[in-house]
């Protein structure tokens, strides 16, 4: 018997019990949709935070100096002058400073969840967040501790309506008066504690506010993702040279935090394909508990059949596809299912599953696998029965 021939019996066999055969499938159609939500849901995970890492600049370096006394200690000045003397590994370096519990105000409305970071000049090409409206930062305003910032746009918008007519209005800090020479570009839709929610001052200016003379924290701008590592190790012998302590100083370097995030959530999206691949094994157990009953009820057919000829492998060949049938069909109702719920999940806030085209070609072959090594020892029974026995079975 051909292939294609125990295929057509294969399917007439499954569409004589339709509900037996849904049922059978079952745990297949589940199995598969499972490990798609899933691994889609993990990925849209793995996206949204690593887009946000990117926002946040994939090639910085973040140095947080605690110092050891005023004796040993670097500046603003000594920071910039490790970027100059280095144009092949560094790009940029800007202080941050923040104000902690800063209230900002316009008239009579104030916002006391927004943050309001000191930087310089190089703010805005460091952290990805550019003027969208107006212009950044410059040396200017800082030097001559100017009172002008820069905005995001949740801040324009709560404000004065529009990014467009927040520039040249002022506002308030802790009581101190800035013009807003800047609107950043939106990077999380306006949204309060975003991204968006923020106000860029001068440093110079920062440190007045926060009441501190001394800056504890730099963000450096490797040349490239490529040379990140070895900007941190300059950075790091730089620092130790002038501290000869390492508990005085961290350095963080954002790329190799992305590709240990990367690492993570790979494994997280495995272990979650892993647990949902449970229910295609359950799927594959129906599969040969029904191939089983199928065998005992088509005993006499069997039987006719082999005394008319059939070989053992055509009796075995068409279990066989009849039990890859049935996973494949299940398979496919699953990937349907599974791309629906994947897609469906997107209207839970925070969620943004991107469908994987790797789970769904895996899911399905293992489901088709399934199929056969399920099926093998239901269709084996089958083959191997007595014809005369077979031909007697009532």
């Amino acid at each position: 018997m051909s292939i294609k021939q125990s295929l057509i019996l294969a399917l007439k066999s499954l569409m004589g019990s339709k509900m037996r055969s849904f049922l059978t499938m079952l745990g297949i159609i589940i199995g598969v949709a499972a490990v798609i939500i899933i691994v889609s849901t993990i990925n849209g995970m793995t996206k949204t935070i690593l887009d946000e890492f990117d926002s946040m600049g994939a090639t910085n370096i973040i140095v947080s100096v605690r110092g050891r006394g005023s004796s040993r200690s670097v500046d603003i000045d000594d920071m910039q002058s490790l970027v100059d003397d280095n144009p092949t590994l560094l790009k940029g370096m800007t202080p941050s400073i923040t104000v902690a519990g800063a209230v900002v105000k316009s008239g009579s409305e104030n916002l006391d969840t927004t943050s309001v970071t000191g930087a310089n000049e190089s703010y805005a090409e460091i952290n990805n967040k550019k003027a969208e409206y107006g212009r950044d930062l410059q040396y200017m305003d800082c030097n001559a501790r100017l009172t002008n910032c820069v905005v995001g746009t949740y801040v324009a918008k709560e404000f004065f309506g529009t990014s467009e007519n927040a520039l040249g209005n002022e506002l308030k800090i802790n009581g101190k008066t800035f013009t807003i020479v800047g609107v950043l570009e939106e990077k999380a839709d306006s949204a309060q504690s975003s991204a968006d929610d923020i106000v860029i001052i001068p440093y110079t200016v920062a440190q007045k506010l926060a009441y501190t003379f001394t800056i504890g924290s730099y963000t450096f701008c490797a040349l490239s993702k490529e040379v990140a590592d070895k900007a941190q190790t300059l950075i790091e012998k730089y620092l130790y040279d002038v501290f000869s302590n390492t508990n005085a100083y961290t350095v963080t370097n954002m790329s190799s935090l992305i590709e240990t995030m990367d690492d993570m959530t790979a494994k997280m999206s495995l272990m979650g394909a892993a647990v949902a691949g449970i229910s295609l094994l359950v799927g594959g157990i129906g599969i040969m508990n029904i191939m089983l009953v199928s065998v005992t009820e088509r005993t006499r057919e069997i039987g006719i059949r082999k005394s008319l000829g059939a070989a053992p492998w055509d009796i075995m060949s068409q279990f066989v596809v009849e039990a890859i049938t049935t996973s494949s069909i299940g398979g496919i109702l699953g990937i349907i299912l599974g791309i629906i719920g994947s897609y469906a999940a997107r209207f839970v806030e925070g969620l943004n599953p991107v469908v994987s085209i790797s789970a769904i070609i895996i899911s399905f072959t293992v489901s088709a696998l399934i199929g056969v090594a399920f099926g093998y020892f239901p269709a084996k029974k089958a083959a191997a029965l007595n014809p005369i026995d077979a031909l007697r079975y009532d």
